[in-house]
């Protein structure tokens, strides 16, 4: 049954110099020269276990920065597990150093290298050293680039607050006033009324009634003679096409035209009768 790996955690962590310098750590039991680090207690995580085994093994208190990378090897039949992260010390030694370790050294990248007893250390540093050193100068130049801006923006006199802008008011002229035409206020003649001006205009006569008796005798009055010459040889006589009925007057459907002249239409006298009667 294969056994659980040892998770551990540490840090690569850097003092500012010129060159900047890397902490490694003597053991105390093997004499070994290595990066520092520790097991996780229970319950912790990486980051906070990579934290406190650096102050305890460095002695000085660091600030963590972004994750590096992880190293697994083979330590005492077991796979061991050790995430890192890039740390920064701040200021001197504020705590004695743990038991385990005899004392630690700064040093460049180049001579930490020389420095480590392990192997895979050694690699692993060789690939991370450089990353670290790097993303630690570009923070440098960051906190050097603000200072000036923020010094500069202090030694600026203060702007004295601007009173707010109010818009101009507008002048809105008076609407004119709408014309009267009573005597009274006008002190004048009254205006000639536009509606007096038009003449009136004179309702009709009333139309008086028509007697059906009268249009029975307009309609069975025989229509005036034509000229002979004008109407030719033949004779034409149309026949109406229904006989009108008893106690109605008669009402032809069609004109009868005839050598000696032709019948007006019921509609043709009854024209001619309104017409008498206006």
């Amino acid at each position: 049954m294969a056994r659980a790996a040892v998770l551990a955690a540490g840090g690569i962590v850097l003092r500012q110099a010129s060159p900047p310098l890397i902490a490694v750590v003597r053991l105390r039991k093997r004499n070994e020269w290595v990066l520092p680090k520790g097991k996780l207690d229970d319950g912790e995580t990486p980051r906070d276990a990579a934290e406190r085994e650096v102050n305890e093994e460095t002695g000085h208190d660091v600030t963590v920065c972004e994750f590096l990378g992880t190293l697994v090897y083979e330590s005492g039949g077991r796979s061991k597990v050790v995430h890192y992260w890039r740390m920064e010390a701040n200021g001197g030694q504020a705590y004695d150093l743990t038991s385990d370790v005899r004392e630690v050294d700064w040093l460049p990248l180049d001579a930490a290298l020389e420095r480590l007893s392990r192997g895979y250390e050694r690699a692993f540093l060789a690939n991370v050293g450089p990353l670290a050193l790097q993303a630690a100068a570009s923070n440098g130049v960051r906190a050097k680039a603000k200072t000036p801006a923020s010094k500069k923006r202090r030694s600026r006199p203060p702007v004295p607050a601007q009173p707010p802008l109010v818009p101009p008011p507008v002048k809105v002229s008076p609407a004119p006033e709408p014309a009267v035409v009573a005597n009274e206020i006008a002190g004048s003649e009254p205006a000639v009324d536009a509606m007096e001006a038009v003449p009136p205009v004179e309702a009709p006569e009333p139309v008086a009634p028509v007697d059906p008796s009268e249009l029975t005798a307009a309609a069975e009055e025989p229509a005036p003679a034509l000229p002979a010459d004008r109407l030719g040889s033949k004779t034409v006589k149309l026949q109406p096409d229904t006989v009108p009925q008893a106690g109605t007057p008669e009402l032809p459907d069609r004109a009868t035209s005839t050598v000696e002249g032709r019948r007006k239409t019921f509609a043709e006298r009854l024209r001619d009768l309104l017409r008498r009667a206006v």
